[in-house]
């Protein structure tokens, strides 16, 4: 075999350099290593908010025909540095007899939350990606779909140390059934599979029908889960499609939340496959790569059931910063007072995300944070959709620590001599409260 030129080795050399150099340098800005000074964005004293009895609520929807919006909470400081296996904080199990989450829904008038007293259910509760449905067959009421990371009921993680092939965690999914302007729901069932492995975000598609990520290959703290994290060629996260009935047959306890539950892959070989939100149609839908910082527009196919690819990548919008659970605000005024379309993706995330590793088990931790804002401004021949981005809101963890969901609320131009502005709400899995900050648009 003859050896390669000079010039050859010199080409190649370059694309390594420059490959190699691209992904390090976009690495660099996403995890926030080039950010040496965290910013916070100057908001008059009016014009932010922080939302009492809101600590740790990882994800918020906002539910346009009740002008209402719902997340669930963790509520207690100490439940996430010591039980959160997304974080992979295995610290104590044992505190979630004591305390546990609990839903709540938020006038975006009042910036009021309600905690909603649950029927037939008895934790343990720790919560993560949450989704929103209006009943179908009971308008003024909806379906709440909720991540619950349990701890494994397998008796074999009672051994210490636990053997490395059983999981700390069996997260699975809980479904509530809430009428608007009551303070109660109820939960109707748990939903588990084999293929729920780490579940963080979910999208109903139907009552009985939904998708939920796996953010995760390896479920601890260590290399492997450090590599698939910050390189993008590791594609090894997936999207589950669940069928399920609404309510569980009769079955002992411990079986219950997989009795009448079907799933399949619906999409393989994403990077740190994370949130998932509505999208500006039907059956677009938005998956957040939360490591790589890219949000994937994308299209669901009209059979599920077929166990094809869950959908069609459309486009791709890139931020400088990690990214969490994205979604899509319709603007209501649209066409109105400027003559402008502010609809848009909303996504929150951390501004230096590479502490991470070091603030996950320090209650007294800054995690800074970034939200942004996408909308699109043009569409090419091809078909590509170009993407207006800007940066809504930051701050340096002081005034809310940590970001994994945003929503915007418009605000009647009328009432603000017809400018555009919005309230953006903003929460986090380690935040102490849910923060309201009023925007331009």
């Amino acid at each position: 075999m003859e050896l390669l030129g000079p010039s050859v080795t010199v080409a190649l050399l370059a694309y390594a350099v420059y490959s190699w150099g691209t992904f390090i340098y976009h690495n660099a800005i996403v995890f926030g290593f080039l950010r040496t000074n965290s910013v916070s964005t100057f908001v008059q004293e009016e014009n932010i908010q922080y939302i009492p009895d809101t600590v740790h609520c990882e994800d918020l929807h906002y539910h346009a025909q009740s002008k209402t919006l719902f997340t669930a909470c963790e509520d207690y400081p100490e439940t996430r540095f010591q039980w959160f296996p997304p974080l992979t904080n295995f610290n104590d199990s044992s505190i979630l007899k004591t305390y546990h989450g609990s839903l709540h829904v938020i006038d975006p008038e009042t910036k009021k939350s309600q905690r909603l007293a649950v029927d037939n259910f008895d934790g343990p509760f720790v919560t993560h990606g949450i989704e929103v449905l209006t009943d179908p067959a009971q308008p003024n009421a909806v379906y709440i779909y909720v991540v619950n990371h349990l701890p494994n009921p397998e008796p074999v993680i009672a051994i210490h140390p636990s053997p490395v092939d059983v999981p700390k965690a069996r997260s699975q999914i809980e479904l509530f059934h809430h009428v608007i302007g009551t303070t109660t729901a109820t939960h109707l069932r748990s939903i588990w599979h084999p293929l729920i492995r780490t579940p963080n975000d979910l999208i109903a598609t139907s009552p009985t029908s939904l998708y939920v990520t796996n953010d995760h290959l390896y479920r601890d703290h260590g290399p492997m889960r450090f590599m698939e994290d910050v390189y993008a060629k590791a594609e090894w996260t997936d999207v589950i499609y669940l069928q399920f009935s609404l309510e569980a047959p009769s079955t002992p306890a411990e079986t219950d939340a997989l009795a009448g539950v079907t799933a399949h892959v619906a999409l393989d070989k994403f990077h740190n496959a994370n949130g998932l939100g509505h999208g500006r149609y039907e059956n677009e839908v938005a998956i957040a790569s939360a490591a790589s910082g890219v949000l994937s527009i994308s299209e669901l196919p009209s059979s599920p059931l077929s166990k094809s690819n869950m959908s069609t990548v459309l486009s791709r919008i890139e931020f400088d910063s990690t990214i969490d659970n994205p979604s899509y605000f319709s603007d209501p005024y649209a066409g109105t007072a400027d003559g402008v379309d502010h609809s848009g993706f909303v996504v929150a995330g951390l501004g230096k995300a590479h502490t991470l590793a070091q603030t996950r088990k320090q209650p007294d931790a800054k995690d800074p944070v970034m939200v942004w804002f996408a909308k699109p401004v043009e569409q090419e021949d091809n078909g590509n959709v170009i993407w207006e981005k800007r940066l809504l809101f930051e701050d340096d963890g002081t005034r809310i620590r940590s970001a994994s969901s945003a929503v915007l609320v418009a605000i009647d131009p009328e009432k603000e001599k017809g400018k555009r502005k919005a309230w953006l709400f903003v929460t986090g899995f380690v935040s102490s409260s849910v923060v309201a900050v009023k925007v331009d648009l």
